[in-house]
């Protein structure tokens, strides 16, 4: 389910959100906005940029007048409501009214529940700084030596890191949620116990119901350090705490517990046609040069998006189809070519004398194949793609 999506999702973001069911999510998540609940951490997300010393720019129009008012008084709603959950959580926690287990003292639970939904918190934000960077040249990542060790670990192995981040991520907030939960689960027997605050039955049993605990780790747990990542997701990134639970994280998804979620993603994107970003957008490079995008993978379907409603055993047969191994393109066998040359060259230098005649061999072939490869390429009329220097690999 969910890390399926995400395995896909990390790099085919454009195909995933072609479907009419992500326009209904969108309009869906825009009225749960509009109802003010969570609009402190738009001051959350003020704060911080006036303590950096910098001011945040909008693509929204000026808020004046009515709209002024309008979000301002959503604002204030917000941090009552935020300000009431806080109340009622801490109080049932030192009360010793919640889950949480009796061994641990109620002043312990506090600081336990706020550090998990800390670390929830720099989970959430990671995810959103991560995509933020995905589409920056490499020189824009940063000049902070930990932005630059973040991002490299993030997007070696072809990018592979960053599904396994996010696989790795949802694994740890889960496991984080379980033990948060009994925090913020009140475990009050109504008619029996003493309700919070004195409080009526009715509105305990509102309390009970868990959306105060929600709410309370929504906010500070998860959308205000999205808001701030957002913001300074360079910033963000040469904290070393980043890089610490990066590899926390990326050490949890290669035991293999959630192995499977790569598995279905792959059939996943073979049947819904998912193409990378690059193929409609280029990548960071081509777009700051002016270039263009490569064309589809799939043959007769220039930048056609994926994910198509299968309405007719036409479509099926298309969605078969997209189930056919794809072929390497010549950058891409040019590419794995030369990296086997590197690869054995390292490997002849530290090898005994009598193996060194077989690295040779091996390279050789391997120069032959390329030598064979160009002139296939040259012979496609696509003469105009730069034949790499093989002493270089």
């Amino acid at each position: 389910g969910q890390l399926t999506a995400q395995v896909n999702a990390s790099h085919c973001m454009l195909d995933y959100i072609n479907t009419h069911f992500m326009t209904f999510t969108l309009y869906a998540t825009l009225f749960i906005e509009a109802t003010g609940f969570m609009h402190v951490c738009y001051l959350i997300r003020d704060l911080v940029h006036v303590a950096a010393g910098k001011s945040y720019e909008s693509q929204e129009p000026p808020k004046t007048g009515l709209t002024w008012f309008f979000h301002w008084g959503r604002v204030l709603f917000s941090m009552a409501v935020l300000g009431f959950c806080l109340a009622v959580t801490i109080e049932a926690i030192l009360n010793g009214q919640t889950t949480m287990w009796d061994s641990v003292p109620g002043w312990a639970a506090v600081i336990i529940f706020f550090v998990l939904i800390s670390i929830v918190g720099l989970l959430e934000a990671m995810q959103i700084a991560f995509f933020a960077v995905a589409k920056f040249k490499k020189e824009d990542r940063g000049d902070h030596p930990m932005a630059r060790r973040t991002c490299n670990l993030l997007f070696k192995n072809g990018g592979r890191n960053l599904p396994g981040f996010m696989v790795g991520r949802q694994v740890t907030v889960t496991l984080i949620f379980f033990v948060a939960a009994r925090a913020t689960t009140l475990n009050i027997k109504v008619g029996e116990d003493d309700n919070i605050f004195g409080v009526s039955d009715a509105l305990q049993e509102f309390f009970n119901l868990g959306f105060l605990g929600a709410i309370l780790t929504t906010i500070l747990g998860s959308i205000s350090w999205q808001l701030v990542a957002s913001a300074f997701p360079i910033a963000f990134l040469s904290n070393p705490f980043v890089f610490i639970m990066l590899n926390i994280v990326l050490a949890i998804e290669a035991t293999g517990i959630c192995a499977a979620s790569w598995f279905f993603g792959t059939i996943h994107k073979k049947i819904a046609g998912f193409q990378l970003d690059e193929v409609y957008v280029g990548t960071a490079e081509e777009r700051a040069a002016g270039g263009k995008p490569d064309t589809s993978m799939h043959p007769g379907r220039d930048f056609s998006m994926g994910t198509n409603v299968l309405v007719a055993p036409s479509d099926w047969e298309n969605a078969i189809k997209n189930l056919e191994p794809v072929p390497e393109t010549f950058s891409q066998q040019r590419e794995r070519i030369l990296s086997n040359i590197k690869s054995m060259k390292e490997m002849m230098a530290d090898a005994p004398e009598e193996e060194k005649s077989t690295f040779a061999a091996g390279i050789e072939a391997e120069v032959k194949f390329l030598q064979k490869l160009n002139e296939e390429e040259a012979a496609e009329g696509d003469a105009s793609a730069p034949v790499k220097d093989i002493e270089a690999a």
